[in-house]
């Protein structure tokens, strides 16, 4: 068996920078299957650039929770300054784009890629969230939670966190971080932190050859200082904290 190679990435969240950078290390590879698992252009960095970039790469995509809400409110006004400015940045033709993603993928029973759960856009599928921190699933619970998908390789976003999990019936569910933000806090269902504790850009590697699967968690240095003065251009201190030190 002639051993192919697939890129994982997701989100990006607007940070073009840190797009480029992974497209860069993808092209150095060779490496021609690209899935991208959503969340692509939210935040107040470079909407319009990383679409741009996006939109020149023949890749598999599918819709994040944040891709959904832009789809939603794109003809709505908003109290939310972040959401009023990414849908601004971005023209007919990227709605286009997304309005054609669905939420989840099966891609010939092999892979199959979601950006949370299998159900929900934003929910976390290895991770949940309890009142004293986020804790990982366990095999059991998540043996249940997939149980309807028939592929042996599970892509899955949102929680921006790299991981690699084999569960005992012989699945495998794979988390390859975020390309463009590496922290964040969230206040629900309780008040947490998704913690990369780098500034750089995250992304998976994953091939496939007959004695099964290799999978690199790669990470990729860019000019995060530029994208930290993106965030604080557009009155997103927080954003700035996260993307300069990968903690919330």
């Amino acid at each position: 068996m002639e051993e192919i190679s697939y890129a994982v990435i997701s989100d990006i969240h607007g940070n073009s920078l840190a797009l480029e950078a992974v497209l860069e290390d993808i092209e150095k590879k060779t490496v021609k299957n690209i899935f991208n698992l959503g969340d692509t252009f939210y935040g107040p960095l470079d909407p319009s650039g990383t679409a741009g970039l996006i939109l020149q790469y023949k890749m598999v995509s599918i819709l994040g929770n944040q891709d959904r809400i832009l789809l939603q409110n794109s003809n709505k006004p908003s109290n939310n300054p972040t959401l009023n400015y990414t849908i601004s940045s971005l023209d007919s033709k990227t709605f286009d784009w997304l309005a054609l993603l669905t939420d989840t993928k099966n891609i010939d029973n092999k892979f199959f890629l979601c950006h949370g759960t299998i159900e929900k856009d934003d929910a976390y599928l290895l991770e949940k969230v309890t009142a004293n921190g986020v804790v990982l699933k366990s095999a059991d619970e998540l043996i249940e939670e997939i149980k309807s998908v028939e592929s042996d390789i599970i892509f899955c976003g949102h929680s921006h966190s790299r991981r690699v999990m084999q569960l005992p019936n012989g699945k495998l569910i794979v988390n390859p971080g975020s390309v463009g933000l590496p922290a964040y806090t969230d206040d629900l269902p309780y008040f947490h932190c998704m913690e990369s504790g780098s500034p750089h850009a995250s992304y998976c590697l994953i091939k496939l050859n007959e004695r099964g699967c290799k999978i690199e968690q790669i990470i990729i240095p860019y000019n995060f200082e530029k994208a930290v003065e993106q965030a604080l251009k557009n009155k997103r201190p927080d954003w700035a904290q996260w993307l300069r030190t990968g903690r919330g």
